[in-house]
Order: structure tokens, then C-alpha cells, then sequence
């Protein structure tokens, strides 16, 4: 009767909530514009880190203590009248204000003072004031004051003055509605294998696949391919393709590989973006969605029908239906939202007689990166103040021109999924109070540098992992035990990092630069069983999220090895298809085959 009284209260929630929306919008004439599909975004960023959250994108003013151009567009109002403009946003480092300061402008008149000075972290509606709207399209104006990441997420005009709903929820369906998501909805058509994610694990699996002849949709949230590996947060290839037991593994992730400009390089151009992008658009089978997160999915018993994603500048929905899928997310996100057995954080070693595992379980995660680098200039330059940023001093601060993998937040401190925008500030708040204090204080040799590049896309190591009919753990790493499925070979320490001990003891529980201890290991295999799900039939993963033990993952993460995985993926994917059978079917009746793809 309490579950039964529960389920019912929950669905009277629920129910009462969308009156409340609908009663909402229809009594008042309204107006949504969504701050990422301006017309010309100007010097803004688009980010959608916090799409899981926030169930949106948002622009970003990240000028690196500069401000950027103006963001612009043109709005034609139904009808001209007075309206309420409310501006959502937030105040990305209250300590107690922070930097992020903008003003909106409506056809060449400031409106509503600054915002994202409130002293509150949340995202929120903030009033704007009164504007007249004529016949003529109005032009809207984001004007950043400072470039130090202020951020919007949308304006609201309503001829009203009633407060928009601040409950995510009510926002998500409110946006819903005024945007006509579902009633604009398009359709991509029906794929043999849908690959979700597109760093260097989902590129080879798209590529795989397409070249066995399936049909491939290629969905990726930023404009880029390549993930860690692009220019948006320039992480170096790591893990050997050249000591593989079946040699011919790696093939694609070498047409891939752009050599090694090491971590944080400020040539964008060393991460090969448009080499990524050229190898897909030669694939006729794939076709490719840049921009565009999936978020929503529709299901058939244990099997996926489809995925819902929507652009993250036009917020176009778009539907994709197919007969595979694979998660190459790295947040294990497709896995996640159908329902797959998966595990975050640590395993105790009771439970996996792992001797590196923790006597108890717990939440702890490896970090986030935001990578940096600076240049030499041939005047000397300033850089502001940074009251809000962490404090540096002449007792402890990190003298570097450049940083490397060390800069890391996270380590169970905050979540890696639903915290990912707090832990990008966290470090920007390091990286800018860090580079204040050098520029401020250490004149001799950072006076005529300059930061050239702050990344604002962290680069994740670790989040969600998706459980598989064989669970990798610390003894099949170090001792390399062959499986009959043995595929990938992996060739990586077990790199496992923690906050490094100076850094604790200045920011206790607020660590941001990471130390490890590499656990050298012999080339051993990863088993196919770690690459589809044990309880989605239709649901392969490759990536950073594939079916490990924390332990493991140390040592399998790294981006060769995930885009051989990928290799594999896209050859099951294929056998799947042939013989009409699931992921699982493939290792039970059709290894043989599988393994003599691979050995080719």
C-alpha cells in the first residue's frame, strides 16, 4: 500500500507540475531565446558540460581575463508591447562575488544592470527589467565586462511579470514546450549501428563498422572529433598498437594518430582535428552528427530502439533508430539512460580481492583536466587581481609556464557527471589565481608571457563504467591471463591518481594537481565479454566506460587502447548483423569468426 500510495503521489506531482507549466505559459504571451543559438555567438563559447544537470547548453564568456566580442542576434516579436525580461545565469565563483560579470543590451539600451554578480552559485532567473519591443526585429546584445567566464543560458521576455519556474524539472518542460522540441523533432532514418560519443574510441568504431559495410550514425556533443585527444582539451595518444597479439588491431587508430605534441601544447593544429574529420567524411556509410547530445532514448523490453539527441547551438531535436549501439561516451551515458548495470567509484577489496582496492568502498574517482599553456611576448603584459580564485603566496604556488596531467580535480571530492561544471571552475579558479600570483609577483620571468590557451571542455578521466558479461579486474592485468575472447592488447601502467600531498595540505578537500605511482605491466589482453553490456542486448561500449574494475580502468583508459576497442566494436557489430544475433550471441556461437576477423 506505501509503495502504491508513493507511485501515486509521484504521478500527482508530476501531473500537477505540468499544469502548473501549462498554466504558466498560457497566460501570458512569452518569448524564449536561448543564449547559444544567437546568430553570431561573437567571442562567447558554446558549453554543454552541464547538459545532464541543466538539460541545456549555454554561452560562455571565456576571454582568459579579456573580454570577448559581443554576442548578437535578431528577434522577431508576434507582437510588439511591453515585455519582462528574466536572464538566467548564475555566479560561477561566489567568494564572495565572483568575475563573471555581462550586461544585455536590447536594440542599443543596457537593461537590468549586471548580472552574474549575485553571490549565488546556482543557475537562476534574474530579473531584467521592462523593454518595448516595436515591429521591427530587435536586436539583443550579451556584452562581456570582464572575460573571466560569465555565462547565460537564456533570456526569457513575457509580457508578465510572474518569476519563470526555477525547479530544473519545470525549467526542462518549460523550455519543452516553448521551444516545440517534440513537435519539431526530425528523423535520421534507421542505422545498423549507432555509435554515441565521438573521441578516438567511437571514431574507430564508426570507421570499423563502415568499412565491413554496415550502415553508421557517428553522434558527437562538440563540434570536434577526437575527445581528449582534440584541440578543445589536447590530451597526447597513449598505449602501444605495435606489441598486439593480433597485429592487425590499431590500423585505424594510426590513420587517426596526429604523433605526440605532449599534454597542453598551444598549437591547436598538433591534435589533428581536421585530419579526424577528413578520414570520416571520406566514409560513405557514416553519417555524422557534430553538436549534438543525446540525452533521452526509447527502449523495447532489454533492447534500445532509438536515441533522442539535440543540437547544442540550435537545439534541433533529432531521433536516431537502429539495430546496435555503442556506448563510447565515457560517461557510459546511452548505458546509464536504458538502464545498464554499471558502477562509479571504488570496489572494496573484499569484493574483488584487488590488493590496490580500498578496504571500503566509496566514491573516489580519478579527475578532470583542465589543461593550460602561456607564451612568450615581446612586451610586458598585465593580469588582474584574482580575489575570487584560489589563494597562491610565496609559500605555495606551482611555477610553471605550461601545465601537464597534474592539474586535476575531482578524486571523490565532487561528482565527475553531475558536478562537472563545478569541477571545470574549480580549476579555473586554480589556473587564473595561480597565473595572477606569477604575473603579480614573479615579474623577472612571467612579466612578457601571456596565457595562450585555458581549456574550458574538461578532459574526464573517469565516471560511469558499464558492467559486461566479464568484469576486468587487477589479476587479469598483472597476471595477463589469455582468455578464449581475448581482443585488444593493452600495453599501459596501472596509473592510478590521487591528490598529491603538498597540494592537500594547502587546499584540503579542494586538491587540484594530482600525483601517481605507476604499476609497470605486461602486454595482456582485454577479453571481448568487457565490451557489451551484460544486461542491454543490443548495447556495445568502448572507451573509458567498457566493464572493469576501478583498478583495471587505470590501466585501460588510455586513448590507443580505446580505439582499438572501438576496432573490435565495429567488427562484432558486423558479425551481428550477419548472422541476426545480439552482442552476447557473438561471443557464444560466432567467436571464431570474430577472432579470425581480428588476426585477419
Amino acid at each position: 500500500m506505501k509503495t502504491k500510495a508513493l507511485f501515486a503521489l509521484y504521478h500527482f506531482t508530476i501531473i500537477l507540475g505540468l499544469l502548473m507549466i501549462s498554466i504558466y505559459s498560457t497566460a501570458q504571451t512569452q518569448h524564449l531565446l536561448e543564449a547559444e543559438s544567437f546568430d553570431d555567438t561573437g567571442g562567447w563559447v558554446i558549453d554543454q558540460q552541464s547538459f545532464p544537470v541543466i538539460q541545456s547548453s549555454y554561452l560562455m564568456a571565456h576571454g582568459m581575463g579579456r573580454p570577448v566580442r559581443d554576442a548578437t542576434t535578431k528577434v522577431q516579436f508576434e507582437q510588439k508591447g511591453t515585455y519582462h525580461l528574466w536572464v538566467r545565469t548564475k555566479d560561477w565563483a561566489p567568494f564572495p562575488k565572483g568575475p563573471g560579470k555581462f550586461s544585455v543590451w536590447v536594440d542599443g539600451k543596457q537593461v537590468g544592470g549586471t548580472f552574474g554578480e549575485s553571490g549565488a552559485i546556482d543557475w537562476k532567473w534574474y530579473y531584467g527589467g521592462v523593454v518595448e519591443v516595436g515591429d521591427q526585429p530587435t536586436e539583443i546584445r550579451l556584452k562581456d565586462l570582464t572575460g573571466f567566464n560569465g555565462r547565460c543560458d537564456a533570456l526569457l521576455f513575457s509580457t508578465s511579470k510572474t518569476e519563470p519556474p526555477q525547479d530544473s524539472a519545470d525549467i526542462a518542460q518549460l523550455r519543452r514546450t516553448l521551444l516545440d522540441l517534440d513537435g519539431t523533432r526530425e528523423e535520421a532514418g534507421n542505422f545498423d549501428l549507432v555509435v554515441v560519443g565521438g573521441g578516438v574510441a567511437g571514431t574507430c568504431a564508426a570507421i570499423s563498422a563502415a568499412r565491413l559495410g554496415l550502415k553508421v550514425a557517428l553522434i558527437q556533443d562538440r563540434p570536434l572529433l577526437g575527445g581528449n585527444n582534440s584541440s578543445e582539451i589536447r590530451v597526447h595518444l597513449m598505449g602501444d598498437v605495435d606489441k598486439n597479439h593480433h597485429p592487425k588491431l590499431g590500423r585505424i587508430v594510426r590513420e587517426l594518430d596526429n604523433g605526440d605534441p605532449g599534454n597542453g601544447n598551444p598549437d591547436a593544429k598538433q591534435y589533428g582535428d581536421q585530419r579526424k574529420l577528413d578520414i570520416i567524411k571520406y566514409e560513405k556509410n557514416i553519417s555524422l552528427y557534430l553538436n549534438t547530445h543525446v540525452y533521452r532514448l526509447e527502449k523495447n523490453g532489454n533492447r534500445i530502439t532509438a536515441v533522442i539527441g539535440r543540437n547544442i547551438k540550435t537545439n534541433q531535436e533529432i531521433r536516431f533508430t537502429g539495430a546496435f549501439f555503442s556506448d563510447c561516451t565515457g560517461d557510459g551515458t546511452v548505458g546509464y539512460l536504458s538502464g545498464a548495470d554499471y558502477r562509479m567509484g571504488r570496489e572494496s577489496r573484499s569484493e574483488t580481492g584487488e590488493s590496490f582496492a580500498p578496504e571500503a568502498s566509496d566514491e573516489f574517482t580519478l579527475g578532470t583536466s583542465n589543461l593550460w599553456a602561456s607564451l612568450p611576448e615581446d612586451s610586458v603584459s598585465s593580469f588582474p587581481e584574482t580575489p575570487w580564485a584560489l589563494p597562491f603566496s610565496d609559500e605555495y604556488h606551482i611555477d610553471e609556464e605550461r601545465s601537464d596531467w597534474q592539474w586535476e580535480t575531482g578524486f571523490g571530492n565532487m561528482n565527475t557527471i553531475a558536478e562537472a561544471e563545478h569541477i571545470r571552475d574549480h580549476n579555473l579558479r586554480a589556473i587564473f589565481g595561480n597565473w595572477s600570483y606569477l604575473k603579480n609577483n614573479k615579474p623577472e620571468k612571467y612579466g612578457n608571457r601571456a596565457l595562450a590557451w585555458v581549456a574550458y571542455i574538461g578532459g574526464k578521466r573517469e565516471s560511469r563504467r558499464l558492467m559486461g558479461d566479464h568484469i576486468l579486474t587487477q589479476m587479469d592485468v598483472q597476471e595477463g591471463e589469455m582468455y578464449p575472447d581475448a581482443t585488444v592488447t593493452a600495453t599501459w601502467t596501472i596509473d592510478l591518481h590521487f591528490p598529491q600531498k603538498e597540494n592537500s595540505l594547502y587546499f584540503p578537500g579542494e586538491e587540484f594537481f594530482a600525483s601517481t605511482e605507476h604499476v609497470r605491466v605486461a602486454p595482456y589482453t582485454i577479453p571481448y565479454r568487457c565490451l557489451y553490456s551484460r544486461n542491454i542486448e543490443n548495447l556495445f561500449m568502448a572507451g573509458r566506460n567498457i566493464s572493469t574494475t576501478h583498478v583495471a580502468f587505470g590501466s585501460t583508459r588510455v586513448m590507443r587502447t580505446c580505439g582499438m576497442m572501438g576496432e573490435v566494436v565495429g567488427m562484432a557489430a558486423a558479425i551481428a548483423k550477419q548472422h541476426h544475433t545480439n552482442p552476447r550471441g557473438v561471443y557464444e556461437q560466432y567467436l571464431d569468426e570474430l577472432l579470425g576477423m581480428i588476426k585477419d
